[in-house]
């Protein structure tokens, strides 16, 4: 896998470089932006560097990695990722997060988090796709219809942010949904 080139951004493995930025934006960064978005109400604990680097050696199968850094302008604004909730059924759970926001609102976001889906889909046999995010995160949920996900479920007030309730949103593609869109 050496780059997936989109219309705005490139997904790529990251150099040490690029992690270091990663880190900072993560960590260090003092506005911290993206947290307000990328969900709030889980606390994180920083990690030591060294610790995020070795995350980033993670596989969701054999030669397919679980994350990808966004490039912009031959810069490292954010990430793709993913995670397994259940190997047995095929699901992965999906995310994105930009954090330099001088690249939100147009539209690296939906071109990194696409090119990440198909990525997933075209690379390992998987069944379904989701993401999870709060009802407060509109963006990202337009992300996701975007790229064919369906919200599945809501759980009204479940989410905690600035001490305001939201819903806990729990969205979805199948890979015969992600199919049908293929042939359009």
């Amino acid at each position: 896998m050496d780059r997936i080139k989109g219309n705005k951004i490139t997904l790529e493995q990251p150099t040490s470089s690029d992690i270091d930025i990663l880190y900072y934006w993560k960590y260090v960064e003092p506005n911290q932006e993206a947290k307000k978005w990328n969900g709030p109400y889980i606390p994180e604990e920083n990690i030591p560097k060294e610790e995020y680097r070795m995350n980033w050696k993670q596989e969701i199968v054999q030669g397919i990695p679980a994350a990808l850094v966004i490039k912009c302008d031959d810069k490292a604004i954010g990430y793709v990722g993913s995670y397994w909730i259940d190997k047995q059924t095929n699901w992965l759970e999906t995310g994105i997060v930009i954090y330099d926001s001088n690249y939100w609102n147009g539209g690296n976001g939906s071109d990194a988090y696409k090119r990440w889906i198909d990525y997933i889909f075209e690379s390992v046999d998987i069944h379904r796709l989701g993401m999870s995010t709060w009802s407060g995160n509109t963006r990202m949920i337009k992300v996701a219809e975007k790229v064919g996900m369906k919200e599945e479920a809501r759980i009204r007030k479940a989410r905690i942010v600035n001490g305001e309730y939201f819903d806990a949103i729990k969205m979805g593609i199948l890979r015969e949904e992600w199919e049908e869109i293929q042939n359009y």
